[in-house]
C-alpha cells in the first residue's frame, strides 16, 4: 500500500473547514501577504486534498484590516467590519490562486455578492463543489457586519456538514494563558465548550464557541507552523487541543 493510501485509510475525517487568521498569511511582515508563507499553508491544503478529504477554508482579513480597530479608531463600526470582509476576500483569492498553481481545484464563494470576483454563497451549490473535490474557500464573513470570521468559520462548517472545525494557529494548541509570553502556561489536551467559554479561553469567540456546542462540532486547534501538521493531526497523529461537549 502506498504512503498516501495508507494515510488515507487512517483519516478520521472526510470533510473539514480549516479556520486561520488572515495575519497568518503575513509571515514575519507586519503587514499583507508573504508569497512563500501563503504558498507553504496552500501545500498543507494539498496534502490534505490529496488524501481524498472535501476541505473548506474561512481565513481571517487582519493581515490587510479588521474592522473592530478600525472602529476602535472612531471609523463608523458597520463600515470598518465591511472593509474587513471585503479584506477577507482578497485573502481568499490568494489562497486560491496558490491552490490552482498547485494542481487544486478551488472555489472562492462570497457572502457578498461580487460576481465578477467570485460565486455568491448558495448551499447547495457549494456542497457540490465539495462532492467534486474542489476547494471551497468562504469569504466576506456572514455577509453581517459585528460578526467574526470565527462565527462565519462555524455558520459555514455546520451548514456544509462538516465533521470538524480546524483551527490553525501559532501554537500546538489551547492554553490558558499565551505559552509564548508565560513559561508556565498550561495546556489542555481536551476542554468542554463550557470550560472555554467560563475560563475566557482564546480559541474562538464566543458566538462560535455556542453555534459549535449546540451543534456538537468539534474545534481542533494546532500549530499552523508545524510543517505537515494538519495532514498528521487528521490521522490521529501530532500534537494538538480538542474542544468538545
Amino acid at each position: 500500500m502506498s504512503d498516501d493510501a495508507e494515510a488515507a485509510a487512517e483519516t478520521k475525517y472526510s470533510r473539514v473547514l480549516l479556520k486561520i487568521s488572515g495575519e497568518a498569511l503575513m509571515g514575519d511582515q507586519g503587514y499583507g501577504l508573504h508569497p512563500p508563507t501563503v504558498e507553504r499553508i496552500a501545500k498543507e491544503v494539498k496534502s490534505v486534498h490529496d488524501l481524498g478529504v472535501e476541505i473548506c477554508m474561512v481565513i481571517g482579513g487582519g493581515n490587510i484590516f479588521r474592522g473592530l480597530a478600525g472602529s476602535a479608531q472612531g471609523m463608523e463600526r458597520t463600515t470598518a467590519d465591511y472593509m474587513g470582509m471585503l479584506a477577507t476576500v482578497m485573502n481568499a483569492l490568494a489562497m486560491q490562486s496558490k491552490l490552482e498553481e498547485l494542481g487544486v481545484y478551488c472555489r472562492v464563494i462570497t457572502a457578498i455578492r461580487m460576481d465578477e470576483v467570485a460565486e455568491p454563497y448558495i448551499r447547495r451549490r457549494a456542497v457540490r463543489h465539495l462532492e467534486k473535490k474542489r476547494v471551497c474557500i468562504f469569504a466576506a464573513g456572514t455577509g453581517n457586519p459585528y460578526f467574526t470570521t470565527d462565527t462565519a468559520a462555524t455558520l459555514r462548517a455546520n451548514e456544509m456538514n462538516c465533521e470538524a472545525i480546524f483551527k490553525g494557529t501559532k501554537v500546538d494548541g489551547v492554553y490558558d494563558c499565551d505559552p509564548r509570553k508565560n513559561d508556565d502556561a498550561r495546556r489542555y489536551d481536551r476542554v468542554s465548550y463550557d470550560e472555554v467559554l467560563q475560563k475566557h479561553l482564546n480559541v474562538m469567540d464566543a458566538s462560535a464557541i455556542a453555534l459549535a456546542r449546540d451543534n456538537n462540532l468539534p474545534i481542533i486547534v494546532f500549530s499552523l507552523d508545524e510543517p505537515g501538521g494538519f495532514r498528521g493531526i487528521l490521522a490521529g497523529k501530532g500534537t494538538y487541543s480538542i474542544v468538545h461537549s
